[in-house]
């Protein structure tokens, strides 16, 4: 066990092994993304909306959730992906967001929940670098599953322009 612990320490100070652990993924599109475990509240089917006014188009508005009003965002625009009407596969995936000293509950729609998986450290490599005008920091790695890659999203950092100070 001692050895495993100090290989363990070696991988962490080499890159992400820091960021090894349970990730729903979900799609938008083609793509798949992942969302750390312990941010997600629950899975919850689309329910109606209420629009604000003066709002980015993203965010699609507010829902009743047992009482409390959370905002929700439209990942699919968030991300600059097309807009897309609701399928039976369409959810809300209620999320709790770290801000200033404490958390904020907000929905994030996707297009489709998949599975959660539970992903080794060695299989999470840091987001690609495409130069100074594009902004990567909410991405937290690119999981590899099997074939397919998986992007690890920092829900606190996408979600981050959101919060009020």
């Amino acid at each position: 066990m001692a050895g495993n612990n100090a290989e363990v320490m070696n991988h962490a100070a080499s890159g992400m092994t820091d960021k090894a652990g349970k990730y729903l993924t979900f799609k938008l599109e083609a793509e798949e993304f992942g969302l750390e475990i312990l941010k997600v509240q629950e899975i919850i089917k689309m329910m109606e909306i209420t629009k604000i006014p003066q709002m980015p188009e993203f965010v699609k508005g507010v829902i009743n959730l047992r009482g409390k009003v959370i905002p929700v965002v439209d990942l699919r625009l968030k991300f600059g992906m097309a807009a897309k009407e609701a399928t039976d596969k369409t959810c809300v995936i209620v999320v709790q967001v770290t801000h200033g000293g404490g958390t904020v509950t907000m929905g994030t729609i996707v297009d489709e929940v998949s599975e959660v998986l539970d992903i080794n450290g060695e299989l999470i490599e840091a987001a690609p670098e495409f130069g100074t005008s594009v902004n990567t920091d909410f991405i937290l790695g690119m999981g590899k599953i099997g074939k397919k890659v998986v992007m690890l999203l920092d829900v606190d950092k996408v979600l981050a322009g959101l919060i009020k100070n």
